[in-house]
């Protein structure tokens, strides 16, 4: 079946959210009402260990444009954004984090933006999170944009519109979520980056530690680094492959 260029899967990976999945649907409703987009919501369950999994199963039953898939056991957050890359069918693929601490609303802005853009991503402003979180982001954006030179001042922010192909294509690893903007960079195709609203978390704990919030994230940017200076161009002058070639895999 061929794609349509006006639809969008939207991402929304949960771990242990099992208070706030009720919420998230109805906090769709400006942005479902004002799109021009062909729209489908997928829960991605990273292997929740608490009624996550039952509440997203009830939210599905509700809406027939909200799908669901569920892991075995907790993979990450790169993992479970993957696997809905490869699950949606849609031209568009993006993502929100399930504690709405980013606006589904402010899709809208994002969405403006991608006829000129391959990735569109946001970028958190007055951020609503403790001090000892937001000076470790600040830390670890300023060291993975001295190195990567993307020009993006938050690439973590859990709110982004990419091509799907684009997304796809892009090398996987552990907490490569980090570096889409970079990733994208590195396949020659076009970012922009643009401001956003954040909220305080309402319900759930934070899975954030210095761990994985900064000394992951600052090995990872040397890893990407490496990728972009070993990365290659070439340009196919010659060929005898005619286009009704028949091909073997």
């Amino acid at each position: 079946m061929k794609e349509s260029l006006n639809s969008i899967t939207i991402i929304i990976p949960v771990f242990n959210e099992e208070a706030g999945i009720k919420r998230i649907i109805p906090s769709f409703e400006n942005y479902l009402h004002r799109t021009t987009l062909a729209v489908r919501i997928l829960f991605v369950n990273d292997g929740s260990t608490d009624k996550s999994l039952l509440q997203i199963k009830k939210v599905c039953s509700l809406y027939d444009f909200v799908d669901y898939i569920s892991f075995e056991k907790n993979a990450g957050l790169s993992a479970a954004i993957r696997a809905g890359f490869q699950t949606a069918t849609t031209h568009w693929v993006g993502y929100i984090d399930a504690d709405l601490q980013t606006n589904p609303s402010d899709f809208l802005k994002l969405e403006a933006l991608i006829p000129k853009y391959d990735l569109v991503t946001g970028k958190r402003e007055a951020r609503r999170d403790n001090r000892v979180k937001i000076i470790s982001s600040l830390l670890a954006n300023w060291f993975r944009n001295a190195l990567l030179h993307d020009s993006v001042g938050d690439s973590g922010c859990p709110l982004k519109i990419i091509k799907r192909k684009v997304a796809l294509d892009m090398p996987f690893f552990k907490g490569n979520h980090r570096f889409f903007p970079a990733l994208t960079l590195l396949q020659g195709k076009s970012i922009v980056e643009v401001p956003i609203k954040h909220y305080p978390r309402l319900t759930g704990k934070s899975k954030f530690n210095l761990g994985n919030r900064l000394l992951s994230p600052l090995q990872d940017s040397l890893a990407v680094r490496w990728m972009m200076q070993r990365k290659t161009h070439f340009i196919i002058s010659q060929s005898s492959i005619r286009k009704n070639k028949i091909d073997i895999m």
